[in-house]
């Protein structure tokens, strides 16, 4: 794609995740019906909804690209582009009234030569993540900077632990759970505050804007983190992620560029 069908798509992101950023923040405080609920995750209707509003606009303006969604799949998601969309990436957030959760859009084009099935078979051309409740419209282009509300932005500088806010997610899954709880012990002695935000997409986007330092998760799914880890990445961070076992997973250590061998130090202990 030429840089104008960049921006073009970029322009159809911010406004897909605005409409339905719309919906997000009138009914925070209504009562939700959940499709299915397990102990460490919920499915709204409202996320089918928000994602058939964000496919609507997106194939209106780009009939030809397909959407690997965590709401489902529409078109070839093996093909050339294609979008991916988490509609609501902070559900539990969301469902309990906590205004952090976002609508977060990528758009990927396959890495030319890349087989189907291998790992980085994609690799990210736009990145939108929208949170409704504080206004805030991270976005980032593979050939532009990072962006807030306009606004360009870059990681922290911070290379002490000691001194470094941390994220840390936790996934939905009990093995998750089982690997991620003594990495969270061994990290929180060594830095200055952990946080669990419950959005990665979010955590993404905060350690592009220097708000935090890093953020580490194993079990993290593809809609969670393509368009916060380009933004990333556009910030001058570290985006720095591998396929493991399940579909569309991920381990991740993502962070400002300067501290990510200090992090899998201590949780490879």
């Amino acid at each position: 794609m030429n840089r104008r069908e960049i921006n073009r798509a970029l322009a159809s992101a911010d406004e897909a995740a605005r409409k339905a950023g719309s919906i997000l923040k009138s009914k925070l405080n209504a009562k939700k019906r959940a499709d299915s609920t397990s102990q460490y995750d919920i499915k709204l209707a409202l996320d089918i909804q928000c994602q058939k509003l964000i496919e609507k606009v997106l194939h209106e303006r780009h009939p030809e690209i397909a959407v690997l969604g965590e709401e489902g799949e529409t078109g070839e998601v093996e093909g050339d582009l294609r979008w991916v969309v988490d509609p609501i990436d902070g559900t539990v957030n969301f469902t309990y009234g906590i205004p952090h959760a976002c609508v977060s859009i990528a758009l990927q084009s396959r890495v030319v030569g890349a087989r189907r099935g291998a790992g980085h078979t994609y690799e990210t051309l736009v990145g939108v993540v929208y949170d409704p409740f504080m206004d805030e419209m991270w976005t980032a282009t593979k050939a532009g900077p990072a962006r807030l509300n306009g606004r360009r932005i870059r990681v922290s500088q911070r290379s002490k632990l000691e001194e470094c806010i941390l994220a840390i997610g936790f996934s939905k899954t009990k093995a998750s759970m089982e690997l991620m709880l003594p990495t969270f012990g061994r990290l929180l002695p060594r830095v200055r505050k952990m946080r669990i935000m419950g959005s990665a997409a979010l955590s993404l986007s905060w350690v592009a804007g220097g708000r935090m330092d890093a953020f580490v998760e194993s079990g993290v799914c593809l809609w969670d983190i393509a368009a916060g880890g380009l933004i990333l990445e556009r910030a001058g961070g570290d985006f720095f992620c591998r396929p493991i076992d399940g579909y569309q997973q991920f381990r991740m250590v993502a962070n400002n560029g300067l501290i990510r061998k200090k992090i899998e130090r201590l949780i490879k202990k």
